[in-house]
């Protein structure tokens, strides 16, 4: 079943919580986060209290992107704060088996996170102890980003590599995703689609999102 996920680092923070609901009530099936420190990524965000604030109201599963330093150090406040799923990024987690496991341990989904420029074979290990594989299609730190067209090879490889290593691992796409590509990002074996500007950067949050989804679910019958 692939899987819409709105992200609310392009949404209207004036309008936050009504924009939430407009893609729960569109179809929406996760929430992501995009969690920046300005260390890691050239960008800075938002932390656990308003992962907090939104899982009081909102009935979907909450994706915290860890884009940090240290992440192992703020893990257990995003999963206490509501998170469900937790993705640290390969390129700056050295001691990755142990922070994936503590992800497992407090109760949320782990996955890791892999960016344009690192060689899919850094995931070989990993796959074994993920739920999930997060493929970044643009250089992370901004929202609003032109997909990198080299994602949907990557896309493939890193598919044919999961069904051989570990077939139960979801594979996440987030960046560029857009009306105009989002069939061929689904059709290339993204079980999740990660969409920020093209939802929240249209004027009706909840049709795009229902049109959207419409579209990825069209995919499975395709």
């Amino acid at each position: 079943m692939k899987l819409l996920a709105p992200s609310i680092l392009s949404a209207d923070f004036w309008r936050l919580g009504e924009q939430v609901n407009a893609c729960v009530e569109g179809g929406a099936d996760i929430i992501h986060f995009d969690v920046m420190d300005g260390h890691f990524v050239p960008n800075i965000t938002f932390g656990p209290l308003l992962l907090e604030s939104i899982k009081k109201h909102c009935p979907l599963p909450l994706d915290a992107h860890l884009m940090i330093e240290k992440p192992e150090r703020y893990i257990p406040d995003f999963i206490r704060a509501g998170a469900d799923m937790v993705s640290v990024h390969v390129e700056n987690t050295p001691h990755l088996h142990r922070t994936l496991e503590l992800i497992r341990s407090l109760g949320a989904k782990a996955g890791v996170v892999i960016n344009p420029g690192t060689a899919l074979s850094v995931l070989e290990e990993a796959l074994h102890y993920v739920d999930f594989v997060l493929l970044m299609s643009v250089n992370p730190g901004f929202g609003g980003q032109k997909f990198i067209e080299r994602s949907l090879q990557r896309l493939r490889r890193l598919k044919t590599m999961v069904e051989s290593i570990k077939p139960e691992v979801i594979i996440e796409v987030d960046g560029g995703i857009k009306e105009e590509n989002i069939l061929e990002v689904a059709r290339a074996g993204a079980d999740i689609l990660v969409v920020g500007s093209g939802i929240f950067g249209t004027e009706d949050v909840k049709a795009q999102t229902r049109k959207l989804k419409n579209l990825i679910t069209s995919s499975e019958a395709s």
